[in-house]
């Protein structure tokens, strides 16, 4: 048996094939299926079937269009209203894939109708695919559903989880589809690998923590908030969508609309590196550097989903990319000028803001400015800037009438987070300093950090 990982380090995800060296099978592919098509065509494979572990919740799949191009079934649990032909599993299903089976084991939690899939060759169980159940060190989050639903998620959740600890060998490979970056978990994952079942009995906080009610108050004490984007995809994926259709054609907005779309306050999104955006930038865009572990999700966070979003990048591959990552979410509404800021500024008004590190403001003489912190709320209790105010940055744009007068420090853990927010602060009229710098690096310098 082998296994191919794709990657997608954006949204903290990995998708699968595995074969045993002629037939094989794809497990939750991405929206942009041409990266797990390169990879069947150099392992030279026919692919039998794509499996998805669950509806997801945190990207727009490819299996669907991924089954039907190459003719594979597509295995989608039972359980699931889907709007779409599909293989149904459940529990005890098994299909043959070459040399290889694969069983399907019913793991709610992450979500009621969660499958993982044990992978057996010779009779052997070889690995189990997980997606958002036994992740790596942790478990797949539980409060996706509802509120009303996350203990009794949680609970089941623990249950799965022992559940495969108990019955899948230690030798056994497991392999998640969230963990790696994703919201999707429950909290941080331990580590990429080895990835064997001995490694998770060992140290897995479901194995750890022995006790049902101390599991479920330690993992729903610790989930932070999720992206807005979030509650879309689930629909979405319900629907089936299309893959992403590389030679679709977005609108090329000439100067004149672009200056419409910001007079009309638009989201226009600047692709560019955060200090040469902060240095100069078209009045009223949003700074969102094309980071590729940050854009999509902060995207899909703070921008409506269901309006048009306006990207002005630096050249048509900046475009791509940035259209790519973010259709991987579902934002499918997009204009584009991509000609860049240098051939617009001429043409429309421009604004800037200073940028500052913690060694800067330690050695200035007085340090009486006011403080935002837009970490989330636990990062700030974990430690912050005596007096600094924590808004996190998903919830800036409700309160930016509210903010302190006169020239506001920003900053966030490690300056991507404060990059945007202090775009979104002088968007709106008000006088910011960047702070891009590590947070750890405030009190290496001496400034007054409480927790």
């Amino acid at each position: 048996m082998q296994v191919v990982v794709v990657e997608t380090p954006e949204l903290g995800d990995r998708s699968y094939l595995v074969h045993d060296g002629k037939v094989g099978f794809v497990v939750d592919p991405q929206r942009d299926i041409a990266r797990i098509q390169a990879e069947i065509d150099r392992a030279g494979v026919r692919v039998t079937h794509v499996f998805e572990t669950h509806i997801h919740n945190d990207y727009v799949t490819g299996g669907l269009g991924l089954s039907a191009l190459l003719g594979a079934e597509y295995v989608v649990c039972a359980r699931d209203q889907v709007e779409f032909n599909r293989v149904a599993a459940d529990e005890g299903s098994e299909f043959e894939v070459g040399q290889l089976l694969v069983r399907a084991l019913h793991t709610p939690g992450h979500t009621p109708n969660h499958l993982s899939y044990l992978v057996l060759e010779g009779g052997s169980p070889q690995a189990v695919l997980t997606g958002g159940s036994l992740l790596y060190g942790t478990v797949g989050r539980t409060d996706l559903i509802s509120d009303e639903m996350t203990d009794e998620l949680t609970r089941l959740q623990f249950r799965s989880v022992r559940r495969l600890m108990a019955e899948v060998p230690s030798q056994a490979r497991v392999l998640p589809t969230h963990g790696f970056g994703s919201f999707c978990a429950s909290s941080s994952t331990s580590t990429d690998g080895p990835g064997d079942m001995a490694t998770e009995r060992a140290n897995n906080q479901a194995s750890v923590i022995d006790d049902e009610d101390a599991f479920v108050t330690s993992v729903i004490s610790g989930l932070g908030p999720y992206p807005a984007y979030y509650r879309f995809m689930a629909p979405l994926n319900r629907r089936g969508p299309d893959p992403i259709q590389e030679a679709t054609v977005v609108p090329e907005l000439e100067v004149g609309e672009l200056g419409r779309r910001l007079s009309e306050g638009g989201w226009v999104l600047d692709t560019r590196d955060r200090r040469e955006f902060a240095r100069r930038h078209l009045a009223g865009t949003v700074g969102m550097e094309l980071s590729p572990t940050h854009f999509a999700t902060y995207v899909g966070w703070l921008a409506p989903f269901d309006q048009t979003v306006t990207l002005l990048t630096e050249g048509e591959d900046a475009f791509l990319t940035a259209r790519r990552d973010l259709m991987r979410i579902g934002m499918d509404r997009l204009e584009v000028n991509s000609s860049g800021f240098a051939a617009t500024s001429e043409a429309l008004p421009t604004s800037s803001y200073e940028v500052t590190d913690f060694q800067a403001l330690a050695a200035a003489a007085t340090f009486s400015q006011p403080v935002l912190d837009v970490r989330q709320r636990a990062e700030w209790r974990d430690g912050h800037i005596r007096g600094s105010l924590n808004i996190p940055i998903q919830e800036l744009s409700q309160h930016l009438d509210e903010l302190p007068q006169g020239k506001l420090l920003v900053h966030c853990a490690s300056g991507y987070r404060a990059s945007v927010a202090a775009s979104l602060i002088d968007r709106a009229g008000h006088q910011v300093v960047l702070i891009d710098d590590d947070f750890s690096n405030a009190e290496k310098v001496g400034l007054p950090v409480e927790r």
